[in-house]
């Protein structure tokens, strides 16, 4: 195998990377340029034929569907809470919590609230900054945290969704007879919880007060990353659960500072940082109605996945495949009535029967949704789209087998030979790249899972070396959450502070980098145990 084909397979790769950082190009138009220099490399040196190209791209939309979809029901379903003055109460909420303890505090907000709203489909790094800032804390630290606190649950995000995207690629790769489950893939992500999520804590109680940060933090760090790793055992241990760990992560959080407070005297509401206006729109609008958009979906997911014949029945019966799309045959599972997007929109619409929007309110909640939700859902579909084409180049369709090897086989075959069984220490900054690029984990998982488990492949790991080594790959996927460009930008946007991001991306880098390299050594010791 030429050195060539492995500078071409790099090169779409490279042109995003190029767009994002040299030119600054949004997220949806770097991935028009990468989808336009994959297809273009597919077609010319992989022999792929122009209706492969357009079958794997439309493949790769429909893939992207547990992500995408997401997106744009929880962009509507935000939209909707803000327009309706729903939001803002739970913001003046937020606002009352442990002023007495900021360690407290920033886990309770930036872990527990963190990731249970990234759990049901909202924006931390929009919805957290202002409250932040309205805590007293800097517009440095108020950017900051919200972008990291959530990141060692990103596999949990979206209800789920990035690990729903890993099982579909690992079975497809795998093949019918070898599927794995939830529980399976659920279980080796959770080995990386217990350390990635405390050093998350601890990274956080530095960038609020570096070393006294975290002398006077330490305690209530210790405790989140427990809580996260007790439930997360738990919930990874039954394939109904595996959905719900970000949830329950994020509720169990909360409670645990709420009693930690208690225990230790210190007060968990405070109003007296509220202002008259708040305090009257408090009394005003009563807390239990903002929540129902939240509360019915959370209360419709666990409906849907605790009794174990209903999750059978939606996740492994009714998976309302569909066929004759992909370039290979293979048909692609949507489980519309088993995915999040469906119940996001499902329970905006019957929270309007506590919220009662106006139909003024409603016109302005299309409008606001029409206006943010095409661009962040179309970069989300396109990475699924290039990861698709990379898949399937050099597909031959009539022989119903590849004519060359694909870019992934490329890119597989050369790590194998250059890392050989070092692979595994390098496979998390090759994760940190793809989140870096693509600003998701779930679109990280899509464009280079299947690369990560042919090179495993390659190299013999076995089933479980090939889930250990992809789901190093995942994290660092996540953990590019706090220097994505995107997020960093969205968070400075959201307290009106563009260019701040500049300053905060420099140590979030440094953080990035020693979270990664913790990551890269659990997947070998990992490896050293299990495979």
């Amino acid at each position: 195998m030429s050195i060539s084909s492995l500078l071409l397979t790099l090169t779409p790769i490279a042109v995003i990377i190029w767009m994002l950082v040299v030119w600054k190009k949004p997220a949806d138009i770097s991935g028009i340029v990468g989808w336009i220099a994959i297809s273009v490399i597919a077609f010319f040196f992989f022999q792929t034929s122009l209706e492969v190209i357009f079958r794997s791209t439309i493949a790769g939309w429909v893939k992207s569907f547990t992500v995408s979809l997401v997106v744009a029901t929880s962009l509507l379903q935000m939209a909707y809470m803000e327009k309706t003055g729903a939001l803002k109460r739970i913001i003046i909420l937020i606002k009352t919590i442990a002023s007495d303890n900021k360690a407290v505090q920033i886990m309770l907000v930036n872990i527990g609230f963190g990731t249970l709203m990234v759990s049901v489909g909202a924006t931390p790094v929009s919805l957290l900054p202002p409250i932040m800032l309205a805590l007293g804390y800097s517009t440095y630290v108020s950017i900051a945290l919200p972008c990291i606190g959530y990141d060692a649950l990103c596999t949990y995000a979206l209800l789920g969704a990035p690990i729903v995207v890993f099982v579909d690629v690992a079975n497809s790769f795998l093949g019918k007879g070898h599927e794995i489950s939830l529980s399976q893939a659920g279980g080796v992500f959770f080995m990386f919880l217990p350390v990635i999520s405390t050093l998350i804590g601890f990274c956080m109680l530095w960038i609020v007060g570096r070393w006294q940060g975290i002398k006077d933090g330490w305690l209530p760090c210790i405790i989140t990353g427990g809580v996260i790793t007790l439930v997360s055992y738990f919930t990874n241990q039954v394939d109904r659960l595996v959905v719900l760990t970000g949830i329950m992560c994020g509720a169990a959080v909360i409670v645990a500072m709420v009693v930690y407070l208690k225990a230790t005297g210190n007060k968990v509401i405070d109003k007296s940082r509220l202002t008259a206006e708040e305090l009257e729109y408090e009394k005003k609008f009563s807390l239990w109605k903002a929540l129902t958009p939240w509360g019915i979906l959370i209360v419709v997911i666990i409906a849907l996945n605790l009794p174990t014949d209903m999750f059978n029945f939606l996740y492994r019966k009714v998976t309302l495949p569909i066929t004759g799309l992909s370039a290979d045959g293979k048909p692609i599972m949507t489980r519309a009535l088993w995915n999040a997007y469906t119940w996001i929109f499902v329970s905006t619409f019957l929270s309007m029967a506590f919220i009662k929007p106006t139909s003024s309110q409603l016109k302005e909640t299309f409008r606001v949704w029409a206006k943010r939700a095409p661009r962040p859902v179309f970069a989300v579909a396109i990475f699924f789209s290039i990861g698709e084409i990379m898949n399937m180049s050099g597909y031959d369709m009539v022989a119903n087998k590849y004519a060359v090897a694909s870019m992934v086989q490329v890119l597989a075959n050369f790590s194998s030979q250059i890392f050989s069984n070092a692979y595994g220490s390098v496979v998390a900054f090759i994760g940190l790249l793809g989140g870096f690029i693509t600003g998701s984990e779930a679109s990280t998982i899509a464009m280079f899972a299947t690369y990560t488990m042919k090179t495993a492949n390659i190299l013999e790991m076995g089933v479980t070396g090939m889930l250990i080594i992809t789901a190093g790959l995942a994290f660092g996927g996540g953990l590019a959450s706090v220097i994505s460009p995107a997020k960093l930008q969205n968070a400075a946007a959201a307290i009106d502070k563009l260019g701040e991001e500049t300053k905060v991306i420099r140590i979030a880098f440094v953080f990035a980098l020693l979270l990664t390299v913790v990551t890269a050594v659990l997947v070998v010791v990992f490896l050293k145990m299990y495979v």
